[in-house]
């Protein structure tokens, strides 16, 4: 999902670059349905303090993603395109650091 929004943003700074402004706000759409799908499936009762985090970042990303469309703003974009590299580095190394944990248990 993060590699779709990432994906979007940067077509529709293009988008915003040729002046195709329905097609850059197709694309800013799908990119906020994407982080609204991510807000979604924030888990408060296991996430604890981490979820309510995302969760204010996901509610800023959808919000300068909108104001974005509005201004054809590429900096915004970029603002959100950042965040979103952010947490998707961070989902990684969470994910390596359960694979080196199960790797850890499975050689002990």
């Amino acid at each position: 999902l993060l590699d779709g929004a990432l994906e979007r943003i940067n077509m529709a700074k293009g988008k915003i670059e040729a002046k195709d402004y329905a097609a850059k706000g197709n694309l800013i759409n799908k990119s906020m349905e994407i982080v609204a799908v991510l807000r979604g499936s924030l888990n408060f009762e296991e996430g604890g303090d981490l979820a309510g985090e995302l969760e204010r970042l996901y509610d800023y990303m959808e919000r300068a993603l909108l104001e974005a469309s509005m201004r054809n703003d590429v900096e915004k974009l970029d603002e959100v395109a950042g965040l979103l590299r952010t947490v998707k580095e961070g989902w990684q190394g969470i994910r390596e650091e359960a694979l080196d944990f199960l790797r850890q248990r499975d050689a002990g």
